[in-house]
């Protein structure tokens, strides 16, 4: 049996075909009246409630089904000869290979005075010294190609989680949606594309229950950035059996450098790692400008006291929290993209020690999600809205006018915008293809 809707995209189909032939082969009068009741056909499939989806995707998948893929891959790819002519331009790996340096050397990582320069944990100096020892252009090159594919996999594993059709275009349009906003922490050689690709490994690792896939994803999730304890509470609170996992993941992170210098200048460098993580909190003074959710109302002369800031970052950790549980409750395919969602959003939009480029972190699963409402029924205007405003977003520094304008307060509000919408999508779409049980089992 075929279904209403295919047969009317048959009919559809068959219209196109038929209008063609007709063109060809026959004159002017007989075109009019051979193609007549295919019109009409075509009027009343496109009065259809859902026929802005076939239109859209119509449209969007000649060009997409790869080419946003390979956009995404050639864009890296110059990205890699821009490195290689030139290692330390428009990068922040020199900081990573000064760490490294100075942990080989016994001096001081940090700057608590100006909460600047280094900001990981030791380990990551640890682990970056192979690279370190390949030099500026190897090891260059290899850095950006760990994040790179970290957050790709990462992506590709989620689209097959997903599921349903169309997944390589799903897959290209997301990545092409994504690339603008994403292209500077690429190019920057941002530690922040390696931590988004680790998160999202270990939110799917964590909703499938696999404790080893958890263990490594947090221990690279926390090494890349210490913002990542973020994801590492809320996988703890979805799936408490994994708990013990994630905490040696943590103690694992912090016993590597033990292996590799004296005990006392461990112990100096920690005390003044926690002073920093401290310091970045709650002092909003310094050579550092934040990009979180108090940007907006700081350029236009309403700046939020750090009390009041603090109350909100709070509350909306735990509305964060209580979301990703009830997210938990939903569609198993969507359950990791619109968990992983909301986690991203609350760590661009609500962490204290946010910049620009940190809104990389949410470009692809929100790119992602504008494909997923791309392919479905209806809300043909808010899927071209959410489409054009995320891929704008990125394009706001690609002249310095256009920077000077919205730096800093622009993409906290269009980010908002976009996951509020997705999330609220999600939610409902979930809702729709939850199972009747209703309840997923924990533990």
């Amino acid at each position: 049996m075929i279904g209403k809707g295919a047969a009317e995209k048959r009919r559809c189909l068959a219209f196109r075909c038929h209008a063609l032939a007709t063109v060809t082969l026959g004159c002017s009068i007989s075109f009019r009246c051979d193609i007549w009741p295919a019109l009409e056909a075509k009027r009343r499939w496109e009065s259809r409630s859902g026929r802005n989806a076939g239109c859209a995707m119509m449209v969007t998948k000649p060009v997409f089904d790869r080419l946003g893929f390979w956009l995404w891959v050639g864009s890296f790819l110059i990205v890699l000869s821009l490195a290689l002519w030139s290692p330390d331009a428009r990068s922040v790996v020199h900081i990573y290979r000064h760490g490294s340096e100075a942990f080989l050397g016994g001096e001081p990582l940090y700057q608590v005075e100006v909460a600047m320069g280094y900001l990981y944990a030791p380990a990551f100096a640890v682990l970056y010294v192979p690279l370190l020892k390949l030099g500026p252009y190897l090891g260059n090159v290899l850095w950006h190609m760990l994040g790179f594919g970290v957050l790709t996999f990462a992506a590709m594993r989620q689209v097959r989680k997903v599921g349903g059709e169309e997944q390589t275009w799903l897959l290209s349009f997301g990545l092409f949606l994504a690339l603008p906003v994403s292209l500077a922490a690429l190019r920057n050689g941002q530690a922040t594309i390696l931590l988004t690709g680790a998160c999202w490994f270990l939110t799917l690792s964590a909703l499938e229950g696999r404790r080893a896939e958890c263990f490594f994803w947090a221990m690279l999730a926390i090494i890349a950035k210490p913002t990542a304890i973020i994801m590492l509470l809320l996988a703890g609170a979805l799936r408490p059996r994994l708990i013990p996992a994630l905490v040696l993941a943590v103690l694992v992170v912090l016993a590597i450098p033990y292996g590799f210098a004296s005990t006392d200048y461990i112990n100096a460098q920690y005390h003044d790692f926690f002073r920093l993580l401290t310091s970045m909190t709650v002092d909003p003074t310094g050579p550092f400008v934040p990009a979180d959710f108090t940007a907006p109302f700081t350029r236009f002369g309403m700046p939020i006291p750090e009390s009041v800031a603090t109350i909100l970052r709070v509350v909306a950790g735990l509305l964060t929290l209580w979301l990703v549980l009830q997210f938990d409750r939903l569609d198993s395919n969507l359950g990791g993209l619109a968990i992983f969602r909301a986690a991203a959003f609350y760590m661009c939009v609500f962490n204290p020690r946010v910049e620009q480029n940190t809104y990389a972190m949410v470009a692809v699963p929100a790119g992602l999600s504008i494909a997923l409402l791309w392919r479905e029924k209806g809300a043909g205007a808010v899927r071209w809205f959410l489409a054009t405003l995320l891929f704008v977003t990125g394009l706001t520094s690609v002249d310095l006018r256009l920077h000077d304008l919205f730096h800093l307060w622009f993409r906290p509000l269009s980010v908002s915008i976009i996951a509020c919408v997705l999330i609220g999508w999600l939610w409902t779409r979930g809702r729709q293809k939850a199972p009747a049980a209703g309840a997923v089992a924990r533990g």
